[in-house]
Formats: C-alpha cells, sequence, structure tokens
C-alpha cells in the first residue's frame, strides 16, 4: 500500500504522447487520497506529483482525440489563455469568475496597478537573452485562498537557449499547485504551449534574431484522477487501449474546420454583447 504521493515524470515528442504518459502512469501508479470536493459514496482520487516533458511542443499531431471536451471547446479555452477574450466574465462581486490566467499574467493587479507579466516576459527576454528572470504569476494570496476555485496555474518561466545555427529556442517550465489529470490538463498545456509560440515569435522581433519553440516541461504538486468520475475513465483506457498513436491524434489541420466555426461563434458572440 502506498503511503507517499509519488514523483512521476514522463517524456514525449509531442503534447497528446505525452499527456497520455501522464495520466496512464498516475492512474497505474498514484496514491489513493480523498480531496475537498468528494462525496461520501465516491472513491479516492489517484493522485501524483507529475512533471511532463515535452520535447516539440508543436510537432504534428498536436490533439489527442481522447481528451475530454470538443475541438471548439479547445480553441475557446485557447483563446481564452492566449488572449483573454473572456475576461470580462471575471465579477467575483456578482458571484461570477474571479480570475482567468489570461488576466492574472497579463493583467496582474499590485496595489491598484495592473501588471503585464507576459509583455515582461517578452520584453525581459528580448533585451537579456540569458536572463532567468523571466516569469509570471498567477497566485494572490489576499484573494485566492479563501476562494472556493484558486488559480491552479501558479507560475510560468521561460529561458532562451542558443542554438549551433545561430538562433535560439524558448524554453517554458509551468508549475501548477493541483491539476485534473485527465479532464483539465491536456486542455492546459495545448493553450499554454501556444502562448509558448506566441511569445518565440514577439521575442523574435524584439532580439531581430530566430526564435523557435523549445521544449514544454509541465509540474503539477498535484495531478489527479478524482474517483468521482472513475466510471467515465472507463472509456479513456479503452480507447487508448490497443490503439496505434495516428487513431488516437488529430492533426492541427484536421481541426482547422472546427476552430473557425469555434472562431465564427466568438465574433458573434462578441458582436452581441
Amino acid at each position: 500500500m502506498k503511503t507517499e504521493i509519488p514523483v512521476i515524470r514522463v517524456e514525449g515528442d509531442t503534447l497528446p504522447e505525452t499527456w497520455e504518459k501522464a495520466v496512464l502512469a498516475t492512474w497505474k501508479e498514484g496514491l489513493d487520497i480523498k480531496t475537498e470536493y468528494d462525496k461520501l459514496s465516491d472513491p479516492p482520487s489517484k493522485d501524483s506529483t507529475m512533471i511532463m516533458v515535452v520535447n516539440d511542443p508543436m510537432r504534428e499531431p498536436r490533439i489527442h482525440r481522447s481528451f475530454p471536451g470538443g475541438l471548439e471547446d479547445l480553441e475557446v479555452y485557447r483563446q481564452e489563455v492566449v488572449f483573454g477574450i473572456h475576461d470580462h466574465w471575471i465579477k467575483p462581486e456578482e458571484g461570477k469568475w474571479t480570475y482567468t490566467y489570461h488576466q492574472r499574467l497579463a493583467s496582474f493587479e499590485i496595489e491598484d496597478v495592473a501588471v503585464n507579466q507576459i509583455d515582461y516576459m517578452i520584453r525581459k527576454l528580448s533585451s537579456a537573452p540569458y536572463t532567468r528572470r523571466a516569469q509570471g504569476i498567477t497566485w494572490n494570496p489576499g484573494i485566492d485562498p479563501v476562494t472556493d476555485d484558486p488559480p491552479c496555474l501558479q507560475r510560468i518561466w521561460c529561458r532562451l537557449v542558443r542554438q549551433d545555427d545561430g538562433s535560439y529556442l524558448l524554453n517554458m517550465n509551468t508549475h501548477w499547485r493541483s491539476r485534473d489529470a485527465y479532464k483539465a490538463s491536456f486542455m492546459n498545456i495545448f493553450a499554454l504551449t501556444d502562448l509558448q509560440r506566441m511569445m518565440a515569435g514577439e521575442i523574435s522581433k524584439g532580439l531581430k534574431e530566430k526564435v523557435n519553440v523549445g521544449r514544454y516541461v509541465d509540474i503539477s504538486d498535484s495531478f489527479h484522477i478524482y474517483g468521482s468520475y472513475f466510471d467515465d475513465f472507463q472509456n479513456f483506457l479503452k480507447n487508448v487501449g490497443g490503439r496505434s498513436f495516428a487513431e488516437k491524434t488529430w492533426s492541427s489541420e484536421f481541426a482547422e474546420p472546427f476552430f473557425e466555426d469555434a472562431r465564427a461563434k466568438l465574433e458573434k458572440e462578441k458582436n452581441n454583447s
């Protein structure tokens, strides 16, 4: 019987490969432990401290077919994280959202001053490519400890690495307090690696040198599979077992028509607001 939260490291060349390895490893090796969200009838969750290394985050295929959600949902979430399309939904005084990751990273409020940490990271790496100070945080100790839904993402850290051909790779690490391994983490990684791609492009403009997307490392203190949905999770296990990698994934090209539909709906939503 396990008595400690295991520390698990998985690595893969692509996002869906690495994500699948992480979820399966937690299912097989995770500690059985209760959570604050359990009902009395729920079995304990499976939990691990997880380190995921995605060697080439932009390599296709980028999408796992078994992530819970639709392709339109994935595009909406990407735009929420990268562009802040739903930051205006933050209205805790009305019982609505208390934050978005984009708002915390691009407009973190400190003493009534909004700090754009994404812009800071881009400017810092553009002026000092070797810096170790390019990071952004989300946790607000003044309000987050008492809320029912505090941020899972805690910190982003980036650094440039010079290559033999003179170009740079932008490495990104993300640190998470708590993470639903099955129902949330894939969409998280998809969006954060797209933010990494966007930042690489902006840093390239600032440096006037080529900057490509480097490896992505994802660190979760609690990477968990909830006991409340163990029955549904059996479908995931069935879907990933015995299939080839190609049968379990979609390329961005395949997903693009669905992404276009999502963008059209978002534009309509914007015009009607």
